[in-house]
């Protein structure tokens, strides 16, 4: 059996595509950089990350861009020669008032490559691509305020829509019609859709034509896919679909899904994706194949595929990452952070499991400048949409334990570093080393204490959890964070040699879902520095550690 989730923490609106005997599954990634999160499996149980495809700022630039607003459910497919990507840019997203901005890029290799993108259109979020089977191509997207779904030709060759665009279904009346895909399989046209909203309410709905124009019947036993809302044991929120069919003709869902511990009602780990095994019955409508319309947390694997775990899948979710540059430069670390090095530069990347918020971190970090260590340069403050310095990983798993040790050397209580545990710019944890001296300061005293502050934002009421602490000032700061009770609350810690750590306080997480910040993402910890006075005083990092608990 397969056992849901199958990508765990944020990882919401899964598209999915065979190409042979491999599987990829693109992933909305909103305002965290860079933009959409691709994963490959050859037996749609085991995953690894591929390379983004939208790293360059002139793909994609969120600078400024509000919490959950950037990358929108991305779409891939691929026409025998390219892969393509579709996807939404969200400038604004308040009032109703959603300025979208689709586009199109493409690549022969998924792992690089990359087009520049094709300006498409701006009426409507989600958009997909289908490749029809006469070699044309479309551009099926949701019209803004929920209002159908849009159909429009494509020509590849002049890199442009053409033709009319025509509103070929108002959706089904449960509203919040969006996430279209359409398919050709046999004499109909299928449209699989997003209705009910991303919440508890959300699920999986089909109509059919015999044109793409319509006119599309709806399905009698809509919704295809949804929750057991009645049972706090079942999976939820599932919902935001697409489908994929197997090298021996098995069909199957991906579909975004969320874990609230039972009777919560909290997704700290935000909204996820996961897979059934679906059929055709004789009316030729889709259903599921254990029956029913409910999510389940495990399905059927498929017939004659054999199980593939990557090389690397052993241990690279969780562990301790070093910054080992040398042992990395020579391609020996098992670790997580590599240094691609050519006779004429050298470039220095985390991971593909590291992320930061809106563009690039390579402005403010160096894996070189302090060898064994990630460097990172304090810009605004973490409520910032422009610049903040920070490098983080989803959170995955309910019970974590994660770890860092910082050195920093704060000369006023503008300037801070440590480790964060947050959602978005208004909901946040920060475990930091930093002063209250004054900035500016001619009399400042190196010698005397710094504090250690634990700082809570909800909805950006910003507060101290606790008193301050002080701590030596040029000595390394170890800090903890351990998520107990199903995740819904925090263990804060400190230690000052690595080996006897104090705890602080417990904190519940509700500010850090997806149902208190009214975003679509998910928990996030990381390594942060901020220096508002615009001086960049920099921070260093020893290690970043999760452990499953």
């Amino acid at each position: 059996m397969i056992q849901n989730p199958i990508l765990p923490g944020f990882c919401p609106d899964p598209s999915i595509i065979r190409v042979g005997e491999d599987y990829y599954i693109a992933n909305s990634s909103f305002e965290w950089w860079p933009g959409v999160k691709i994963y490959h499996s050859k037996d749609l149980k085991h995953y690894e990350q591929l390379p983004s495809p939208l790293n360059r700022m002139s793909q994609l630039n969120m600078v400024g861009e509000g919490d959950s607003c950037g990358v929108w459910a991305p779409d891939i497919s691929w026409d025998g020669e390219y892969f393509w990507l579709i996807y939404t840019d969200v400038k604004t997203r308040t009032g109703g008032l959603f300025n979208t901005h689709n586009y199109l890029v493409k690549s022969k290799d998924i792992r690089g490559g990359w087009s520049e993108p094709v300006y498409l259109n701006s009426s409507g979020f989600d958009p997909s691509v289908f490749h029809d089977t006469d070699g044309k191509m479309y551009i099926v997207n949701m019209i803004n305020n929920f209002k159908g779904i849009l159909v429009q030709e494509y020509d590849p060759v002049q890199e442009r829509l053409v033709g009319e665009a025509k509103n070929v279904f108002p959706g089904t009346g449960r509203g919040y019609t969006e996430g279209p895909h359409i398919y050709h399989i046999g004499e109909y046209y299928y449209l699989l859709m997003a209705e009910g909203g991303t919440g508890y309410d959300h699920m999986v709905t089909m109509a059919r034509a015999k044109s793409i124009w319509g006119p599309y019947e709806e399905d009698p036993g809509n919704p295809v896919l949804t929750s057991d809302m009645e049972n706090p044991d079942a999976l939820q929120r599932c919902g935001h679909a697409d489908i994929v069919c197997t090298q021996k003709g098995e069909w199957y869902m991906v579909h975004l899904c969320g874990r609230p511990p039972k009777g919560s009602g909290q997704c700290v780990l935000g909204r996820e994706t996961a897979i059934q095994k679906m059929v055709w019955n004789e009316e030729g409508w889709l259903r599921m194949a254990c029956g029913g319309n409910f999510g389940q947390w495990e399905t059927e694997e498929p017939e004659g595929l054999v199980e593939c775990l990557f090389p690397e899948e052993a241990g690279k979710d969780y562990g301790r990452d070093d910054f080992d540059i040398e042992i990395l430069a020579h391609g020996k670390s098992g670790g997580d952070f590599e240094n691609n090095i050519s006779k004429n530069k050298s470039s220095e990347y985390l991971d593909v499991r590291y992320t930061s918020l809106r563009q690039p971190y390579d402005s403010y970090t160096s894996l070189t400048e302090r060898p064994g260590y990630l460097r990172l340069y304090g810009q605004e403050s973490l409520n910032s949409c422009y610049d903040v310095s920070l490098v983080a990983r989803r959170q995955m798993e309910r019970h974590v334990q994660v770890e860092t040790c910082v050195e920093f050397t704060p000369t006023c209580r503008e300037q801070m570093a440590g480790l964060a545990y947050m959602y978005d710019t208004g909901n946040f944890y920060l475990l930091v080393k930093t002063r209250d001296e004054e900035f500016g300061n001619q009399n400042l005293d190196l010698k005397r204490p710094a504090k250690l502050r634990l700082i809570k934002s909800d909805h950006f009421d910003v507060t101290d959890a606790i008193p301050e602490i002080d701590i030596p000032e040029d000595e390394p700061l170890f800090l903890r964070v351990v998520t107990t009770q199903e995740g819904l609350y925090a263990k804060f810690f400190y230690s000052l040699d690595g080996k006897e750590y104090k705890e602080l306080t417990e904190l519940p997480t509700k500010i850090l879902t997806d149902e208190q910040s009214d975003g679509f993402t998910g928990a996030h910890f990381g390594m942060y520095c901020h220096d508002m006075t615009g001086l960049r005083r920099y921070a260093d990092f020893d290690y970043f550690e999760i452990i499953k608990k």
